[in-house]
């Protein structure tokens, strides 16, 4: 992880915008998550006359994993499904932003031992940034 604030974590990715935001689609898919939505903010900026970096919103998760998280902390519901921001800086680089479960642990009251049931997103983004994570998919 690269640094965390107010309990968002950004990852700077070691690939471009569009292979970041293809391995990230690729790891999340090979885990057997739905992708739920994607969000092409600047996308809809260009459409709107207005410039922005690449910036791109994936939505993903499991209902098998996510419904005991919502039952447990009903307003966990406004955090999930999980999501990651893929965004280009000012530099041309690529990040990848996340909730910390952690931090959702705290806001929500999860139950530790519910965790684990969205924890695995780390290693997901950690396997769409590095280079060296290729052969891990």
């Amino acid at each position: 992880m690269d640094s965390s604030t107010k309990g968002i974590i950004q990852v700077k990715s070691e690939r471009s915008f569009e292979e970041t935001l293809e391995r990230l689609e690729s790891a999340v898919s090979s885990r057997g998550l739905t992708i739920f939505a994607r969000i092409d903010f600047s996308g809809d900026a260009q459409r709107a006359g207005l410039a922005m970096r690449p910036t791109r919103l994936l939505i993903f998760g499991s209902p098998k994993a996510g419904t005991p998280l919502m039952i447990a902390a009903p307003t966990l519901a406004i955090d999930l499904p999980l999501k990651v921001l893929v965004a280009e800086d000012e530099d041309g680089r690529t990040r990848l932003s996340y909730n910390s479960p952690e931090y959702l642990r705290e806001r929500h009251g999860i139950p530790e031992g519910l965790l684990g049931n969205i924890s695995g997103v780390a290693a997901i983004v950690e396997s769409a940034a590095r280079v060296a994570a290729d052969a891990a998919l």
